[in-house]
C-alpha cells in the first residue's frame, strides 16, 4: 500500500493522516510498513510534511503506535525519518549502543502492556561509536570514562565470538550485528519476553541501518 500524499497534498506541504492505518494490525503488517517507509526514504519520496493542527489535536487524545523501536542515540539515525513515519506511528526508545537496561526494559514493557504494539525492533547502525568503544575495551583493554564504561560493559557480553582475524572494518560490522542480537536475546530471556513470544502476540526483529546508504537491513 502506498501512503505517500497526492500531488495536491504535496503542494500544500500537508498530509491527511486519516488515510494512514492505525495500530490495529499484526506484527507482519507493521514490519512491511517499516520496510515500505525505508524504501521511500532511500528513494527520496518520503512524506516529511507539516502536520495539520487537527491531527495534533487528535493525537493529544492518545497514541497508538504500530511499532516500538529501540535504537541508538546517534544523531544520524532518527527512526521516524528513516522509516518515513508520522507523529504517533512509532514508539521510539533511544540509547547509545541500543543496549538494554532496567530503564529501557521498563519502556519496552510499557509499549507492550499499555500501547499494545505488535512489533518490536532493535535497531543498530553501521559505524556505531558505542560498539567501537566496546571493541577497544575488549581487544586493547581501553578504559572509557566512568559512565561510558558502564554502557560499554553492557555491550561486551555480546562480542565474545568476534573473529580476531577480521579487518577492523569487518570486525566492527560483525560487532554491530552481534550487539543487536545480544540485546534481542536479553529481551527474549525476560519472563515477559518469553511469555509474549509463546503467545505469538508480538514479534521481535533486529535491523541494521546503513549510514552510508540510508538502507535498513533486517536480520534473519
Amino acid at each position: 500500500m502506498d501512503w505517500r500524499p497526492s500531488s495536491d497534498e504535496r503542494s500544500e506541504d500537508t498530509i491527511d493522516m486519516s488515510t494512514i492505518p492505525d495500530s490495529g494490525q499484526n506484527a507482519d503488517d507493521a514490519l512491511q510498513r517499516l520496510k515500505a517507509g525505508n524504501a521511500r526514504f532511500v528513494a527520496g519520496t518520503a512524506r516529511f510534511p507539516t502536520v495539520q493542527k487537527e491531527i495534533l489535536a487528535d493525537l493529544a487524545k492518545g497514541q497508538h503506535p504500530y511499532a516500538t523501536i529501540l535504537g541508538c542515540s546517534d544523531s544520524r539515525v532518527p527512526p521516524e525519518l528513516i522509516f518515513d513515519a508520522g507523529l504517533g506511528e512509532l514508539f521510539v526508545i533511544r540509547v547509545a549502543g541500543n543496549v538494554l537496561s532496567p530503564e529501557i526494559a521498563g519502556s519496552l514493557q510499557y509499549a507492550g502492556r499499555h500501547l499494545h504494539t505488535p512489533l518490536f525492533v532493535v535497531l543498530g547502525h553501521t559505524n556505531c561509536g558505542a560498539v567501537t568503544a566496546a571493541i577497544d575495551t575488549q581487544q586493547r583493554g581501553t578504559r572509557q570514562d566512568s559512565w561510558i564504561q558502564l554502557l560499554v560493559e553492557r555491550i561486551l557480553p555480546g562480542l565474545e565470538d568476534l573473529d580476531p582475524q577480521l579487518t577492523p572494518e569487518a570486525m566492527l560490522a560483525q560487532a554491530v550485528d552481534a550487539n543487536v542480537r545480544w540485546t534481542m536475546r536479553q529481551i527474549l530471556e525476560t519472563p515477559e519476553g518469553r511469555e509474549r513470544q509463546a503467545e505469538g502476540r508480538v514479534k521481535l526483529v533486529g535491523a541494521i541501518y546503513e549510514i552510508e546508504t540510508g538502507i535498513v537491513r533486517f536480520l534473519e
